[in-house]
């Protein structure tokens, strides 16, 4: 097999649906954005994109699987489309997670050691993470084209998973205008007494405690 073959090859198996859903043949025909208009909000609700909005400013873009071309219009045009989302009336935050390469290196090897974590671990992430720094470059000129006044884009230290969810569930709540809801003081009922009630002599087959 030579290398132009294999090469091919594994770029195929990374865009299989056994990775990450590719889009529909009518979608491949379709203006980018089309595919996630649907699902914006109405009034009242809230609706999280994960980064497959971005994909091809981002991972589309570093393995190869749309043209420079493509990245280029898909650039020019978020900061229009983002504005039109923003002039609807929709709140729009963005947040980019930054992990450092050496947590990177930590988690990738944690879901290879741990058994409960290894199906996390795809030959996407792999192929990935030798591309650092072409993703870092991707990431530049993404936020040059993107980081827009009406849609700027929030970085997140993410390292330590549950203080970046809390600084996000803060940055979210301060951002985004509500009121709290009337909520009734709960009590606890009182607990009825035993009248008679004595615990079983009965052999249960407890789970052994191991943590």
């Amino acid at each position: 097999m030579t290398m132009a073959k294999a090469e091919a090859d594994s770029k195929e198996k990374l865009k299989s649906k056994e990775y990450e859903p590719a889009p529909t043949e009518r979608e491949k025909t379709q203006m980018y954005i089309q595919r996630y208009l649907p699902l914006l909000p109405a009034a009242g609700e809230v609706v999280i994109f994960d980064r497959s909005w971005y994909n091809r400013a981002g991972v589309e873009r570093v393995m190869g699987f749309c043209s420079e071309e493509d990245v280029e219009k898909f650039l020019d045009m978020t900061p229009l489309v983002e504005q039109a989302i923003v002039d609807s009336g929709v709140i729009l935050i963005k947040y980019w997670l930054e992990v450092s390469p050496e947590e990177q290196t930590r988690r990738l090897e944690s879901r290879n050691e741990d058994g409960r974590k290894i199906w996390k671990l795809s030959p996407m992430d792999l192929e990935s993470y030798g591309r650092w720094y072409d993703y870092s470059k991707a990431r530049d000129e993404m936020f040059a084209a993107t980081d827009t006044a009406h849609a700027p884009w929030y970085v997140v230290r993410s390292d330590d998973k549950r203080r970046a969810r809390l600084n996000i569930i803060a940055h979210i709540l301060d951002t985004v205008p509500y009121k709290s809801p009337p909520r009734a003081k709960v009590k606890l009922p009182k607990r009825q007494k035993p009248r008679g009630y004595r615990e079983p002599d009965y052999p249960y087959k407890y789970v052994k405690e191991r943590y």
